[in-house]
């Protein structure tokens, strides 16, 4: 219907086609060209990392940061149990088990839950830590600044160093968020740990279509990474390769469309901000709703808008409200199923995973494109009220 409001689309405009055509009319499409370095340059300037490394997907990414952090087959990474799956899978994809862990109040990994399981669950060993059920040794935590509002990484760092962790920041959701106090007062998510991710999907605040970057404050690792995404070339002439690497880099039509996207990113911050304090301010008051709020001292990008239902309150529980919207021509998503429910994960450890079931019964994501329009957003809080008991 012309007239369907989605979740999440990309909004390309400014340099975007000037950048793509310049690649297509000189030839320079693959992974080689001048747009992959130009993106990595802008990135690190807009987040202040120390180094960036473009890679095809965010997953690639993770499994990237993971293999650098020195996670081996038999190890264990520490993950939310409430976050899309592909942190998990990237943690299987080296031969390692994910660990599962609860949410905090804004559905990021509690850094109570990871402090209470370190302590008690674990113990030191001459090999590092390990985890005292499955006598396997615990390697790393991976946190994900869930829908972009940015985790309390001042806990979730101390813990880290003080079990000799190893913290590989899932930023593929919060790209332009940052702290505003504490610890890590102006620093961007995905800068704190020791290596932090990116995406760029057609949902993310900014697409290259399908993309990531990993970056680092180690000048090393980051070459490694490049090394480790470009096939392992030892020699790139006679095709020497003393490691088994991966095809994960970048593609230059990629970059290039990254390059211009990056440009409009303060202007998409701001439009995300202004519709979810519009959203905010019109359904205050709605019984049984309430939009799911930002932590203190963070600026988030809010790249999804979380609304929280009380089917007792409301009178429709989400799963009815989706419905609902859905036949309005209004898209919208409930939160991913929990990983350790997940087929592949049943197996795996859980450990008082609690509050997390409590806000999948809950969670609707209302469309928040960065497109979207005030009279859009109008129609969204209007079809939502038209539910209520």
């Amino acid at each position: 219907m012309s007239d369907f409001i989605p979740l999440s689309v990309p909004n390309i405009k400014g340099n975007a086609w000037k950048y793509v055509k310049r690649c297509l009319d000189t030839g320079w499409v693959s992974s080689a060209g001048a747009y992959v370095e130009t993106f990595e340059g802008k990135l690190r300037a807009f987040t202040g990392a120390g180094h960036a490394v473009a890679v095809v997907n965010g997953t690639s990414g993770l499994q990237l940061a993971l293999r650098l952090s020195g996670v081996e087959a038999g190890d264990e990474v520490l993950v939310p149990a409430l976050t899309f799956i592909a942190p998990v899978n990237a943690v299987r994809y080296l031969g390692a088990e994910p660990v599962f862990l609860d949410c905090d109040a804004f559905m990021n990994l509690d850094p109570a839950g990871l402090g209470e399981f370190l302590k008690t669950a674990c113990r030191g060993t001459a090999r590092g830590l390990v985890n005292k059920k499955t006598g396997r040794r615990v390697k790393a935590v991976l946190p994900v600044h869930i829908f972009g509002n940015p985790c309390d990484l001042a806990a979730i760092m101390k813990l880290a160093r003080d079990y000799g962790l190893k913290v590989i920041e899932d930023a593929t959701e919060s790209l332009g968020s940052y702290y505003t106090a504490g610890k890590y007062k102006g620093k961007h998510t995905g800068t704190i740990g020791d290596f932090g991710v990116y995406s760029f999907n057609g949902n993310k605040i900014i697409t290259t279509g399908s993309g990531g970057m990993v970056v680092t404050a180690d000048k090393k690792m980051a070459a490694k990474a490049r090394y480790l995404a470009t096939q392992a070339k030892d020699d790139a002439v006679r095709y020497v390769h003393n490691e088994v690497g991966y095809n994960f880099r970048m593609t230059n039509i990629q970059a290039a469309l990254g390059a211009a996207q990056l440009e409009q990113l303060p202007a998409f911050i701001k439009r995300k901000k202004d519709n979810y304090a519009f959203y905010r301010k019109a359904l205050a008051g709605v019984k049984g709703l309430e939009l799911l709020g930002v932590p203190e001292g963070t600026s988030p990008n809010y790249w999804f808008y979380s609304l929280l239902i009380d089917k007792a309150a409301f009178g429709l529980d989400r799963e009815g409200l989706m419905a609902a919207l859905g036949k309005a021509g209004i898209q919208t998503r409930p939160v991913w199923h929990l990983n350790n429910l997940q087929e592949p994960y049943r197996r795996n450890q859980a450990y008082k995973v609690n509050r997390a079931p409590w806000f999948v019964e809950r969670v609707l994501n209302l469309p928040c494109s960065t497109g979207l329009t005030k009279e859009q957003a109008a129609r969204v809080v209007a079809a939502v009220k038209a539910e209520r008991n």
